[in-house]
């Protein structure tokens, strides 16, 4: 019994009908007839009545259809996991996420990514939450790592939250203290190095200050992360941005907590709801999912 004698034979039955099953699987009429047949010898019984032209089952092939139809799924299934794993040595994952998050969260994880599948392409895009939303809702990205609340709530993307982390203001070493913490309120006076437009750190600073009641000061505005942290180590003013990348910007920098009540981001990750990604994509997924030391 071979593979794709199942295959012609569940067409006929589906299909009731030879010349239609053949343009089904895409072979010739007599060349499905010609297996059908053999197929029916090696069982030793007739699966089709063929009286007058009418195709009908007979009782063998109404047996044998559920068990033939379970076989090929079988190895659909087998076929479709066979590749997801190879996807897993060669391939790509388009990946979104907020410049703060590729300074701080992503490099540890893709590397290790890349050091346990090595042929899988990394393609990276920057850019603000709004930005990455509207390039995953248009099948531009696989997964994105975008800031809660979004921008616009889409129903058709699927969010995890990722960790929950607090912002701290940043200050040149040579710049006064601003001492142990500091309120947000005590950043009036303060010259503020400021973000572009999309960051979503920029809105989430001039709300707060707005909050507490006063305008912002800028005294530079329209940098990327980088930019933003070399200007307030060469004393232009102080910038709020996530602990995670004060952290890993070194001793350049004076770094001090806000007090309560603190400002924090929620990181998630995000995909399309009507999508699943592709088995590289859910994997680097699971890693970023993952607890700390569970990758």
């Amino acid at each position: 019994m071979q593979f794709q004698q199942l295959l012609y034979f569940v067409a006929v039955a589906e299909t009731r009908h030879f010349t239609r099953a053949a343009e089904q699987v895409h072979v010739s009429q007599p060349s499905l007839s010609q297996q059908v047949r053999a197929l029916e010898k090696e069982l030793g019984a007739e699966l089709f009545s063929r009286a007058r032209g009418n195709i009908a089952l007979t009782d063998a092939g109404e047996a044998l259809l559920p068990l033939a139809r379970r076989i090929l799924a079988d190895a659909d299934t087998a076929r479709i996991e066979v590749q997801e794993l190879a996807q897993l040595r060669r391939g790509r994952i388009r990946l979104g996420a907020t410049p703060s998050v590729c300074t701080g969260l992503l490099p540890e994880v893709l590397r290790a990514f890349h050091d346990r599948h090595p042929g899988i392409q990394l393609l990276l895009e920057e850019g603000g939450s709004h930005d990455l939303v509207r390039e995953l809702a248009r099948g531009a990205l696989d997964l994105a790592l975008v800031v809660l609340p979004l921008p616009s709530p889409s129903p058709a993307l699927t969010t995890v939250e990722l960790l929950r982390e607090d912002l701290v203001v940043v200050s040149s070493p040579d710049a006064p203290g601003l001492g142990n913490s500091v309120r947000v309120a005590d950043l009036q006076g303060e010259r503020l190095v400021m973000f572009r437009h999309g960051y979503d750190l920029r809105e989430l600073t001039v709300a707060a200050c707005r909050a507490a009641g006063f305008e912002p000061d800028f005294a530079v505005e329209g940098g990327e992360m980088d930019a933003v942290l070399g200007f307030v180590q060469a004393g232009l003013g102080v910038a709020v941005v996530p602990r995670m990348v004060a952290e890993r910007a070194g001793r350049g920098l004076r770094v001090t907590p806000l007090a309560r009540p603190s400002l924090h981001r929620t990181i998630a990750l995000a995909h399309r709801s009507d999508v699943a990604p592709p088995r590289a994509a859910r994997e680097l997924q699971r890693m970023l999912l993952a607890p700390p030391g569970v990758q």
